[in-house]
């Protein structure tokens, strides 16, 4: 078995396309994938399953690809599991990667699994961290476990090549570089690859009040503290004029205050913006783990014990439904008089 492993050499990242762009979370993957290819000593690409999407590669080589492998064609313009993961796994078994990469997206959370099992290796999701033992030459993979309460570290000792789901958010991008030069290396792609039993009918975007959590710049979170529905209106309006993005707890959400599309912590979605203002949140540690890449942490509360303000750069000790009304006329008077 030593033997087959030694045949897997390089670090690879699943880039994502979504409606005929590569997304930025591809950057993100392959500013973890160059940490762990210099640690390793070996070549860092980016795999591109897309249609129309050839002129846009050299992005990827200028955020740390050294090579990419392209499969561009029409029958790819939408995301399918089956000729997705099909074209996957005969690259992997030709180039023989020891790493795979993917996002905790949509994306990378149905095409991994599949991968998995048809290569028979092992698949962590979710991760927070990667390193690189080099003793074993081993994927160090770390994922919160337990809801939370503890990390795992995870290998992969007899499987080819190691995988890995990383949470969106959870690393920036490398700076680019247009002078960066790659190989771009088109794959040729047959009928039989781009054949599936599953036939696309319609897109529904989700709804969010702003841009969605993911890329928002400034985030404004509610949490059970806002106690009912109705109060809702409150952190809406200072979502609107800071130009924000509405987050939730998990507790707000199954609460039905807000659709799952708001939530943010492990069972929900990390973010990284400017600002994060979280409004009657405890601080779960759930919770939290979802909002540690944020640069700047604010929080109103009126547990001067609470969890989030361990981690705020900011916190207000007092009633909610107080100084929300007042930090919203504050900042209207404040942009009123700008307009001026």
């Amino acid at each position: 078995m030593s033997n087959q492993l030694d045949q897997y050499r390089g670090v690879w990242t699943l880039a994502e396309v979504r409606q005929g762009k590569i997304h930025p979370v591809s950057f993100e993957l392959l500013a973890w994938g160059q940490s762990l290819a210099q640690k390793l000593g070996v070549e860092l690409a980016s795999v591109v399953l897309g249609s129309g999407v050839g002129d846009q590669v050299d992005q990827l080589i200028a955020h740390g690809a050294d090579k990419v492998y392209l499969a561009d064609d029409p029958a790819l313009l939408d995301f399918g599991v089956e000729p997705q993961a099909g074209i996957l796994t005969d690259l992997i078994k030709q180039h023989k990667p020891e790493v795979l990469l993917g996002s905790a997206t949509t994306t990378g959370r149905t095409l991994l699994p599949v991968l998995a099992i048809t290569l028979t290796t092992g698949l962590t999701a979710d991760c927070t961290g990667l390193d690189i033992d080099l003793t074993e030459r081993l994927l160090i993979q770390t994922r919160p476990a337990i809801g939370g309460n503890v990390m795992a570290t995870i290998k992969t000792p007899t499987g080819r090549p190691q995988m890995a789901t990383v949470r969106p958010k959870s690393k920036r991008p490398l700076a680019a570089d247009p002078a960066r030069s790659g190989e771009v290396i088109k794959v040729e792609l047959g009928p039989e690859q781009l054949a599936s039993r599953v036939k696309r009918l319609e897109f529904t975007p989700e709804e969010t009040v702003g841009a969605p959590l993911q890329d928002a710049e400034v985030i404004v979170a509610c949490g059970k503290g806002l106690k009912d529905v109705k109060n809702l209106k409150l952190v809406t309006e200072l979502t609107e004029i800071l130009g924000g993005s509405l987050g939730a707890t998990r507790k707000a959400i199954d609460l039905g205050w807000l659709s799952y599309s708001h939530q943010i912590g492990l069972s929900g979605k990390t973010v990284s913006p400017k600002l994060y203002l979280g409004c009657g949140v405890s601080g779960a540690v759930q919770h939290l783990a979802g909002i540690t890449s944020a640069e700047k942490i604010a929080a109103i509360n009126s547990d001067p014990e609470a969890a989030i303000f361990q981690v705020a750069d900011l916190g207000v000790v007092g009633d909610l439904f107080q100084a929300l009304p007042l930090l919203v006329e504050r900042l209207k008077q404040n942009t009123e008089g700008s307009a001026s």
